[in-house]
């Protein structure tokens, strides 16, 4: 008798634990989300129903799925630049039914996506309980842990003192001619390339790697003193988690989706691991060497000064080389791969940017003075980065309750700022905003659109990337040297492609046909 009671109450507890756990994952996953998307709705915002507990996620998940057929292939262009309709169908299908403010929601992420110039203006220059939203930081954890790129408030703030300085005018000056070897490099290669092919003087080249391996070349030199073969590990272990972290990135937005033991996140965190120890090698390696003054110096003293205990140091120093090996490696190479897939499309503007180097270099190599008078380089690599810019959504998130215009944001909810849609509205760059026309920046970004804080390739306002003078600074050294060695047009192999894998990048990669001058 006394058993059966014992075992009654025992059920009982359960049941009430059960229920206990029951109604706190509801709260947590449902009834907040429901609670922020009723305040908006009260302020006439619509959007998209979903369901109760992934919200509009499958439907984002499905887009992405179908974006990965191929758009057209080399011998069909010209094709349309509007990369929305390619990857993001259903954020023009949101704008047309809601409206330029519309809500939706990931899991249980309540999200307002904003295309309202005035609105996107006074977003973009708030810094106080608005910031990168937690969820956005989880999800990209693996590839940036804490350092300057998903870290927020305090934290980023100390980090971008720390790492600012290193990308002033003046030290990258004194980059120069690091940049300019690793651009020599790919020339001489190229040629190689040229010599070994028996297509009267024509290579086709599979130009990914290339771009990677300068990008890498440079980030190595620049910021660690080190040459890309002594990273070479790190930037290969990087990339695959690169890949591995992309391929499910829809559905770790949800939370706690990053920490279920899956093949994958078994995967990731062994990547993670790996890069740590490599990453710790190559500085300690640094280090018996006599470390130069550069950026791995300027993070380490920091770390060193910070009080940290070893292990909190240690991943300090990481996150942050994973950060600047990662924003500075891959974003500069894919958006080198688009704008020699532009020029490649358009001659008259391959020939018009090769004019101005070789007026401006005279056959010298291009020093930054050099690079600063090119302004049809300049033209080509704005729009190109308009029209590919790498990362189509910039997120953040309300910490307490704001108003921006009428419009009043209760505290939780998340606001996507679409840069693929703000770079092609026809109201913001005129009617041809989906069209490749450089010209549009004769006189600067200012005067390319009736809203130039719009144009956000590298971010804007107070979170503006510390290293997109750096980034511009290769990618004019590069594509100035290729021009003035080379002519090049699409291979018949090229598939255009544009998919988005963290940034949005060519699927199938790039095949160019190459003759030397």
């Amino acid at each position: 008798m006394e058993i059966n009671s014992f075992v009654k109450v025992l059920l009982s507890l359960m049941l009430i634990l059960l229920f206990g756990l029951f109604v706190k994952l509801y709260n947590t996953l449902v009834a907040k989300r429901l609670k922020l998307r009723l305040a908006l709705q009260k302020q006439g915002i619509r959007g998209p129903p979903g369901t109760l507990v992934l919200g509009n996620l499958l439907e984002i998940h499905n887009a992405f799925s179908h974006a990965s057929v191929a758009s057209g292939t080399s011998n069909d262009f010209p094709v349309s630049h509007n990369i929305q309709s390619i990857l993001f169908p259903f954020v023009d299908r949101w704008l047309e039914k809601y409206g330029e403010i519309f809500m939706i929601s990931i899991g249980s992420t309540q999200i307002l996506g904003v295309t309202k110039p005035e609105m996107v203006r006074e977003i973009m220059n708030t810094s106080t309980n608005f910031d990168k939203p937690p969820y956005h930081m989880e999800l990209l954890k693996p590839l940036f842990g804490d350092g300057v790129i998903t870290s927020s408030g305090a934290k980023w703030n100390s980090q971008r003192k720390i790492l600012a300085p290193e990308f002033h005018l003046e030290k990258l000056k004194g980059m120069i001619k690091l940049i300019q070897e690793a651009a020599v490099t790919v020339v001489e290669q190229w040629k190689a390339e040229i010599e070994k092919a028996a297509q009267g003087g024509i290579a086709e080249i599979h130009i990914d790697e290339y771009m990677r391996r300068f990008s890498a070349e440079v980030i190595s030199r620049t910021c660690f003193g080190s040459s890309y073969i002594e990273g070479e590990e790190i930037f290969s272990k990087l990339t695959t988690l690169w890949l591995t972290v992309s391929k499910n990135l829809v559905f770790y937005a949800i939370p706690g989706m990053r920490h279920i033991p899956t093949k994958r996140n078994r995967k990731i965190k062994a990547l993670e691991k790996e890069i740590q120890t490599s990453i710790l090698k190559v500085i300690e390696e640094r280090k018996q060497a006599g470390i130069e003054k550069n950026l791995l110096q300027t993070i380490l003293e920091a770390a060193k000064s910070s009080g940290l205990r070893k292990d909190s140091a240690n991943k300090f120093i990481v996150d942050n080389c994973k950060n600047i090996y990662l924003a500075g490696y891959e974003t500069t190479a894919v958006s080198a791969q688009w704008c020699l897939v532009l020029l490649s499309v358009y001659p008259e503007w391959q020939n018009r940017v090769r004019a101005e180097v070789i007026e401006v270099c005279k056959g010298q190599l291009p020093d930054h003075d050099m690079i600063s008078r090119m302004k049809q380089l300049t033209k080509v690599i704005n729009e190109t980065l308009r029209l590919y810019t790498p990362v189509p959504v910039l997120p953040r998130e309300a910490f307490a309750d704001l108003k921006f215009g009428d419009i009043c944001i209760p505290k939780g909810v998340n606001i996507w700022l679409l840069a693929t849609t703000l770079h092609t509205d026809p109201n913001v760059w005129g009617p041809d905003a989906n069209e490749f026309n450089p010209d549009r920046f004769e006189n600067g970004v200012a005067g390319a659109c009736t809203h130039p804080y719009l144009y956000m390739p590298f971010g804007s306002g107070v979170r503006v990337c510390v290293g997109q003078n750096f980034a511009l600074l290769e990618l004019k050294m590069l594509i100035s040297l290729l021009l003035s060695h080379f002519s090049f047009s699409l291979s018949p192999k090229y598939v255009h492609s544009p998919t988005y894998r963290v940034v949005i990048e060519p699927q199938y990669g790039v095949h160019l046909l190459v003759k030397k001058l």
